[in-house]
């Protein structure tokens, strides 16, 4: 998978990318990552990116200008292909797995980090195929929210993770459900036991421990989840059950 990044921080970007996940993928070449200073595109001495909006109102607006010349620059080096354009914005679809996982088949991913007041609306209009928000919240820039669909998205690509499964049971996965809760040694500490199922190697017993357990976390904290989740016979009885022990405990 091919991404591009467009900033006025590279070493925002450059900083995170040399570690963990990121750096592995890249070293896997399962990641090809580009980051590119938006300034390098400003004509000016002071090498701006932004100005005061028309019109009058607080804070400043990205340039159309450099933004547009970046991304025409990243594209130029490939020109038999074309990158899936996004604009990190709080004003954008909320990211969840689901987008998560469409973006990731994408071969080619371009994202332009938003700032200031936000951007002129013909970088909108004419450049993105895509705004994405990782919250209902505000940040000072765009970066965060790039390298957190950066990491999200380069996760999925094949033979990032250690193993397969890992990517497949986690939480927000293609069941919907919140991930089961998870032990390591040692098999007691400060007097709370790992629980015995798990130290039983019985395969069968262990994974329906976790099924419920899974669905437990999610009806404790995200029920809302539940409404959407693909959910056997067996996982509705045994949610039925659960249902009834948390009504039994209010």
């Amino acid at each position: 998978m091919k991404v591009d990044i467009l900033t006025i921080f590279p070493e925002v970007i450059q900083a995170v990318a040399q570690h963990s996940i990121l750096s592995r993928a890249q070293d896997k070449n399962a990641l090809s990552l580009g980051v590119h200073n938006i300034r390098d595109f400003a004509h000016d001495k002071h090498r701006s990116t932004d100005d005061y909006p028309y019109g009058g109102g607080a804070g400043m607006v990205m340039k159309p200008d450099p933004t547009f010349e970046a991304a025409e620059s990243v594209m130029a080096a490939d020109p038999g292909s074309k990158p899936y354009v996004i604009l990190t914005t709080p004003q954008g679809r909320p990211l969840d797995q689901n987008v998560v996982r469409d973006l990731a088949k994408r071969e080619w991913l371009m994202i332009i980090c938003g700032h200031y007041e936000g951007v002129d609306e013909r970088i909108r209009e004419h450049l993105v195929d895509d705004e994405i928000s990782i919250g209902d919240y505000i940040l000072t820039g765009g970066e965060l929210p790039a390298l957190v669909i950066l990491d999200a998205v380069t996760r999925l690509q094949p033979n990032v993770l250690g193993s397969e499964e890992s990517a497949v049971e986690e939480s927000f996965s293609e069941d919907g459900l919140l991930e089961y809760p998870h032990y390591t040694r040692p098999a007691e500490f400060r007097g709370w036991s790992v629980p015995e199922v798990l130290l039983s190697g019985h395969h069968g017993e262990i994974a329906r421990w976790r099924r419920a357990e899974s669905l437990r976390r999610t009806l404790n904290r995200r029920p809302d989840l539940l409404e959407r989740a693909d959910l056997c016979a067996q996982d509705q009885r045994v949610l039925a059950e659960l249902k009834e022990e948390h009504n039994a405990g209010d």
